[in-house]
């Protein structure tokens, strides 16, 4: 997979990420030779975590509200606790990921990272998987949750922890080369 222009979303709040589900399939996805960019609610900064200690701050690339769904090839919501809770009250956010799923190119999402597409409303009829937490969530918004390392459902790719991320950022790269493949012999 090389090609520079091919960029992948990755959607945060201005806090409460997981540091380690950013990280690394962030420097997944520019090993392969795509480009990573990061949006988020606000400009600025936002600060990872490394589950309740404060860890790195990464620069903003974009707000979620100026961003056009249809520049990206790929979306990743990372997980924390709180940062989905926050993306799923802002609406900018909520409809980014909406119109994504929409699109059917891939939506890679970990851990508490389901909580923003419940809000979405985009859960309804798919085979995924979480931090078991919110398994009952996912239940009431009329998905089938199941405990499994990977799940790949359509566009829709979910892993429920970091010790996942190894099966995660596969799915992941492996939904966009499909993509890209797609696109270039269209």
């Amino acid at each position: 997979m090389s090609n520079d222009t091919v960029r992948i979303a990755f959607l945060v709040a201005p806090e409460g990420t997981e540091r380690v589900e950013l990280v690394e399939p962030w420097d997944a996805v520019e090993d392969a030779g795509l480009e990573p960019v990061l949006l988020s609610t606000a400009a600025g900064e936002v600060q990872t975590f490394d589950h309740l200690d404060r860890a790195e701050k990464r620069p903003v690339d974009r707000v979620v509200g100026d961003a056009d769904p249809g520049d990206y090839a790929a979306l990743v919501l990372p997980g924390g606790v709180a940062n989905p809770d926050a993306l799923r009250l802002d609406a900018d956010a909520v409809a980014f990921v909406r119109d994504f799923m929409e699109s059917a190119r891939p939506v890679a999402a970990i851990c508490h990272a389901p909580w923003t597409l419940i809000e979405a409303d985009v859960v309804d009829g798919r085979r995924l998987t979480s931090w078991p937490s919110l398994a009952t969530d996912l239940r009431n918004a009329g998905a089938e949750w199941v405990d499994e390392r990977m799940v790949t459902d359509g566009n829709l790719i979910t892993s429920r922890k970091p010790d996942d991320l190894p099966a995660f950022i596969a799915g992941l790269l492996e939904a966009v080369q499909h993509g890209v493949d797609s696109a270039r012999s269209a």
